[in-house]
């Protein structure tokens, strides 16, 4: 019986739907994002300028967007830094059986269901700078108080404790359920060859934990970059810029000072800054990766 070789269509007509929404929610718009960047747009007049790179070498000479971007840099980085170091040491700790670790692994997790505007809004009380709960928690040390939200100095650094409270119990679920994954037979022998604590997690625990780890650090690299929520609640690129980043520019720009152009260009670097920070992660990372 001679053979068909005609193709079968049925499996591509089943993708068809989700590539044809992934073509115009995500490849058309990213597209036309470039497109956008290389113009001028004034919608009250409805005039089109057509300037090539100009916007993008007019962003490389405003101070305004370079704090932007350096703001947006420093906020990425501690954020990430002290949540996956912390989140791996809290994990350590909570993962152990019994009920009372079980509430606790609860009530850490919890955080990360509640939406960021509600966090951001609870925050916002506590570091009231007359009435707020750090404040008087400052006092009760017998430290200064700080301004907070309130003070160029301080501003950031609120914003960066709040994604730090607000990731960590993702990062501690993850990490315990890698933990969980991890051969039990592994652990027992390390411990029968009189492995301490120390080198057990270093040398076992954490190169078994390499793929959560590697997964959670790319998470939470995107996620720091793209942060919007709490900047618009908390401090709204304020005081004096010193707490705006690159997503809460992109908003101001095209939606509050109508520059779609600029706007845009702004999107088309974050595109590229999030793009090259993902592929740096894969290929410097990689090699480290040990799967069992």
């Amino acid at each position: 019986m001679r053979q068909s070789h005609r193709l079968d269509y049925r499996p591509y007509l089943c993708i068809l739907p989700a590539l044809i929404g992934c073509l115009v929610f995500t490849v058309y718009p990213v597209i036309y994002l470039f497109y956008l960047s290389l113009y001028k747009v004034d919608l009250l007049s409805n005039t089109w300028l057509f300037v090539s790179l100009q916007n993008y070498l007019d962003l490389a000479h405003s101070q305004g967007f370079l704090e932007v971007l350096r703001n947006s840099v420093m906020y990425s980085f501690f954020t990430v830094a002290i949540s996956c170091c912390l989140s791996l040491i809290l994990a350590l700790l909570l993962n152990r059986p019994g009920r009372l670790h079980q509430f606790v692994q609860t009530a850490v997790f919890s955080p990360h269901i509640i939406p960021l505007v509600s966090i951001s809004l609870l925050w916002m009380w506590m570091m009231d700078k007359d009435y707020g709960l750090l404040n008087l928690m400052l006092q009760w040390l017998h430290l200064p108080k700080l301004m907070w939200i309130d003070s160029p100095a301080t501003s950031l650094m609120s914003l960066i404790l709040v994604a730090i409270w607000k990731s960590l119990g993702f990062n501690i679920l993850l990490i315990i359920a890698g933990m969980h994954a991890i051969p039990v037979p592994v652990l027992e022998a390390a411990r029968l060859d009189s492995a301490n604590p120390f080198k057990l997690v270093t040398k076992i625990i954490i190169p078994l934990l390499s793929p959560t780890l590697f997964f959670m650090l790319t998470v939470n690299i995107i996620s720091s970059l793209q942060v919007f929520d709490s900047v618009k609640v908390l401090t709204s690129g304020g005081p004096s810029n010193s707490s705006n980043v690159l997503v809460y520019w992109i908003y101001q720009t095209g939606f509050e000072f109508y520059k779609f152009g600029e706007a845009s260009t702004g999107a088309v670097i974050l595109f590229v800054i999030v793009s090259m920070v993902t592929m740096a992660n894969f290929l410097i990372l990689r090699s480290r990766i040990h799967y069992h």
